[in-house]
């Protein structure tokens, strides 16, 4: 059975739930996007959800959503289709939803309430966009890449033995 999740956002104004089969916060997102909106060490961690199950709770309607624009390598920028839901009272970085994967939301593990369980590993991405300022804390058994990782949310939580029924 999906282990139930709780957050909020840091006023109190959201609250929300929804059921995760991939609960251990292991991916370190080091992008500009995830870092400026959310991050905290430099970088910002997404946990997976199933979009079906979730509940908020937003009596005065203080979610607001962000549309980041991406910056190519020819300097044109294009609008992701991501969602970043937070709040426009105290500025909590929520959930991503992305309608390329509509059955996910990807909560923001540092949105959550609920006890989180340790990684055995972290994988960082996105390094490239890393400032110089951040030091990684990559140990033995981290994975690093460049941009994405070569293995899905879920994929890593099924070879670890973690994923959720």
């Amino acid at each position: 059975m999906p282990i139930a999740l709780a957050g909020s956002c840091r006023c109190g104004a959201v609250r929300f739930t929804c059921d995760s089969h991939t609960p251990v916060p292991y991916q370190r997102c080091y992008c500009s996007i995830c870092r400026k909106t959310a991050g905290g060490g430099g970088y910002a961690i997404n946990l997976g959800a199933d979009a079906r199950t979730l509940n908020v709770e937003d009596p005065d309607n203080a979610i607001r959503i962000f549309r980041a624009e991406i910056r190519q390598e020819d300097g044109t920028c294009e609008l992701s289709t991501a969602e970043r839901n937070f709040c426009s009272r105290c500025a909590t970085a929520l959930w991503l939803f992305s309608p390329e994967w509509p059955e996910l939301i990807h909560p923001f593990a540092s949105a959550i309430d609920s006890p989180l369980p340790r990684p055995p590993s972290s994988v960082h991405s996105m390094l490239r966009f890393k400032p110089d300022w951040i030091e990684p804390d990559i140990r033995d058994g981290h994975l690093t890449f460049d941009l994405y990782p070569e293995q899905s949310l879920e994929e890593w939580h099924r070879e670890k033995d973690l994923w959720v029924d």
